[in-house]
């Protein structure tokens, strides 16, 4: 048998199995190809976030990464035509009395394209100026033919409010009439797969998720969600926003790092049937789990119960309804005076830092 620098990987039968295996030769991760009565070996660590080239497939001579699909050849480690100024280490192979053997000292250079930033990933920090009051509405319709939707003009009532009479900046965000790809389970094949920004999004010009993030992330100060109830849950346009936002409380679990932080929800809850409770309830445990805070009575709702099936009365109650108008405009009101409280401590607490003196830290971290 040869000595070093060549290093047997086993049996070729072994990798005569299947188009990609996966070995580790001293602690390296390799992808071994079979193509063509042909084998390869290239650096099993994808150049994009590290996945794991010898878990993936084949795509004619290129491998195919599982985790988010960047191609190198299987023999020489550039990627695809039009990305050849990436390059995964491609190393030397060869059969010898059935063994097939790397040589570790042949690998060529890998090589990473400079990839502008994806604007999402710039620093946060908050610009000067009012409160920004983020409105984001889950209810589906036919925007040329529209329904009237309790929940979104509740929303509308709190939005006027707090630009009105709160001094606040607002926008409005209607979930439908955004294109928003449904999550594809990155998180599923590793932790370190959902990325931030989200995969989807970086990969994806059309998808409009960024938007969300935006307001999530860099901008607003206050979100309030309207929902419909819809079979005692909120809307599927919510869940589908819900599964995008795993992204952002990933980067909690894998790096420490906490993306929301002195923000404030709340929540406007309208349905025909029942379930009020249950949907402020999962509404509240997921937000905080992505790192805003609540104050007292985060949230108004309204419904007329799982046997009344009359919804045009649900409608015309909601239409006429003083007290629910009220409701929203205090429902504003209390986030809004939370979020500068928050904002007021943070400030306090910079000019304490800079004094040289210990601060007391308000926004919450695990």
């Amino acid at each position: 048998m040869t000595k070093e620098p060549w290093h047997p990987l086993g049996p070729v039968e072994q990798f005569r199995k299947a188009a990609v295996t996966e070995v580790s030769v001293n602690g390296l991760k390799l992808a071994v190809t079979w193509q063509n009565g042909e084998f390869g070996v290239i650096s099993g660590l994808c150049n994009h976030v590290g996945g794991p080239l010898g878990q993936g497939g084949l795509d004619g001579e290129y491998v195919v990464c599982p985790w988010h699909h960047w191609k190198f050849h299987c023999r020489t480690g550039l990627g695809e035509p039009g990305y050849e100024d990436d390059a995964v280490p491609s190393y030397a192979c060869r059969v010898e009395q059935g063994t097939l053997l790397v040589n570790l000292q042949s690998a060529t250079q890998r090589r990473k394209k400079p990839h502008a930033p994806h604007p999402l990933s710039r620093p946060i920090e908050r610009a000067a100026g009012p409160i920004r009051v983020a409105g984001i509405s889950t209810t589906h319709m036919d925007r040329a033919n529209p329904r009237y939707s309790g929940s979104e003009a509740l929303l509308e009532v709190a939005l006027e409010h707090a630009g009105s009479a709160l001094g606040c900046e607002t926008r409005l965000l209607r979930l439908d009439e955004l294109h928003i790809r449904n999550c594809e389970g990155y998180y599923s094949k590793s932790a370190r797969a959902c990325t931030w920004p989200c995969s989807i999004t970086q990969m994806d010009s059309e998808d409009e998720m960024e938007k969300v993030y935006e307001l999530f992330v860099h901008w607003a100060d206050v979100v309030l969600l309207a929902t419909p109830i819809r079979w005692g849950a909120s809307s599927a346009l919510y869940y589908r926003m819900a599964e995008r936002l795993n992204c952002v409380q990933n980067q909690i679990t894998i790096k420490d790092n906490v993306l929301i932080r002195n923000k404030v929800a709340g929540f406007i809850i309208i349905g025909g049937q029942d379930n009020v409770q249950d949907v402020a309830g999962h509404l509240m445990g997921f937000f905080s789990e992505l790192g805003f805070m609540f104050p007292p009575f985060p949230y108004i709702a309204h419904s007329r119960g799982w046997s009344a099936e009359d919804m045009e009365r649900n409608v015309q109650h909601i239409m006429h309804s003083e007290e629910l108008r009220r409701g929203a405009r205090e429902l504003v009101r209390r986030q809004v005076n939370m979020a500068r409280m928050l904002l007021d401590h943070q400030a306090a607490e910079g000019k304490t830092e800079r004094g040289g003196r210990k601060a007391h830290r308000l926004d919450i971290e695990r």
